[in-house]
């Protein structure tokens, strides 16, 4: 849900007059709600990727906000009889926070061993900045301490505990423009947060395709790649695998999610044939805009040829449904067009394929939303300098510790190596007592 990097500052320039402030409609609590997987999951579940959701007490939200890293013993499973503390195998008194929200503890490890491995995240963000706390520098996680660790460790996952509501607006019952009061602080209280912890079966998933994609008044409008490294098979895939995204939208989105504006991500694996959706995010500066920027979203005008008349456009599209694979020529009014005398539909197929980069006379652009990918030569190709969520990568102990002086690192450094020791003698008996 937070942003993943800084949005780039806009570039001046003398003979472009840039806002004061980016022209978002405003952000309501219901939007934020309608975004958190709770929420969508159930709605679109057929169209996701194998994942349980286990609702949170408060004791482990709790648990979440408290300072400090404290694992469960992996080989303790707590009852009601337990008492708060228990010992290691040195014989040293550590204390069981499970004991406080065992229930949720004994279903994180029953989806643990239905799953084998899995990714954590709570209602928006997943714990993509606190990977570096990993053994395995993902969000792959092969014990319950895994996922704890993780979710203790994020920048984001604080995000979605305390300030999810930041910059928003309480619905206007009245249907009223509330844009007047969207920076000031809502009158009221806040919505209750049903928290969720999401847990999705392990998939190694091929990052080249991964996409973004931006609803605007329920309209397809833009999409691009999520990875910034640059694909070169991709450019000759860009005009199939953006019919294949228009056509999930228009078969499972567009009319069903409760919003006109949003931005979702999608996972296409080959062979291309099916869409996998993997998040649904708010309509907000907080979402990251990837290869665009939110002020070009914004002022961006809708696609053309769906749903205007032109006679000057009356060129045809193609859209494939994702169904039976079956193939449909549309002119510009989105209507079919008798095709009996064009090839068979395989023909039909290959001409789905875009021109090689860099030729002219693209004539489905102008009906056509859209994506952008890195081209070989963009910077953000050789951007290896920083890497991804080295804004989030400190812990929040790591900084209190550091302004309590030389004593107080020391401290925390002392713990954290108990907290490593600790881990590596749980790993050895696990592995000892499955030979």
């Amino acid at each position: 849900m937070p942003m993943m990097e800084s949005e780039s500052a806009l570039v001046e320039s003398p003979s472009i007059d840039l806002p004061d402030r980016l022209p978002f409609p405003p952000v309501t609590y219901s939007h934020i709600l309608h975004c958190s997987y709770h929420d969508w999951h159930p709605r679109y579940r057929t169209l996701t990727p194998k994942s349980k959701t286990i609702p949170l007490p408060e004791k482990f939200v709790s648990y979440l906000r408290a300072d400090g890293i404290v694992l469960p013993p992996e080989n303790h499973q707590p009852t009601e009889d337990d008492d708060y503390d228990t010992f290691s195998d040195d014989g040293e008194e550590e204390q069981d926070p499970s004991t406080e929200w065992e229930d949720v503890h004994t279903k994180v490890k029953k989806i643990m061993s239905d799953f084998g491995q899995v990714t954590p995240k709570l209602n928006w963000s997943a714990p993509k900045d606190a990977t570096f706390m990993s053994a395995t520098n993902d969000t792959k996680c092969q014990t319950a301490n895994d996922i704890y660790l993780l979710l203790k460790s994020s920048d984001f996952i604080t995000h979605d505990l305390d300030h999810p509501f930041d910059d928003c607006v309480p619905d206007q019952d009245n249907g009223t423009d509330a844009a007047a009061n969207s920076t000031a602080s809502p009158d009221g209280p806040l919505p209750v947060v049903p928290y969720h912890l999401v847990l999705r079966k392990y998939v190694n998933f091929n990052p080249s395709l991964e996409f973004r994609c931006f609803v605007r008044n329920r309209k397809l409008l833009c999409m691009c790649q999520r990875d910034q490294n640059h694909f070169d098979f991709l450019f000759s895939m860009r005009d199939m695998l953006r019919s294949r995204i228009q056509s999930f939208f228009d078969e499972n989105l567009r009319d069903s999610f409760p919003d006109p504006n949003f931005v979702f991500d999608v996972y296409i694996p080959a062979p291309h044939q099916r869409i996998w959706l993997i998040d649904i995010n708010p309509w907000a500066q907080r979402t990251d805009p990837l290869l665009f920027s939110w002020l070009e979203i914004l002022t961006m005008k809708d696609p053309v040829g769906f749903e205007e008349e032109d006679d000057d456009l009356n060129e045809g599209v193609v859209r494939i449904s994702l169904h039976d694979g079956s193939v449909t020529n549309l002119n510009a009014q989105g209507e079919p067009i008798d095709d009996s005398d064009s090839s068979d539909e395989e023909e039909a197929l290959d001409n789905v394929t875009p021109k090689a980069s860099g030729e002219e006379d693209d004539e489905f652009a102008p009906f056509l939303p859209e994506f952008r990918l890195i081209k070989k030569n963009d910077p953000e190709a050789y951007s290896f300098a920083t890497p991804q969520y080295s804004a989030h990568k400190v812990p929040r102990e790591v900084v209190d510790a550091s302004l309590a002086g030389p004593g107080g690192m020391s401290e925390f450094m002392g713990k954290w190596q108990d907290i490593l020791q600790k881990q590596m003698r749980e790993d050895q008996a696990a592995g000892s007592d499955s030979e």
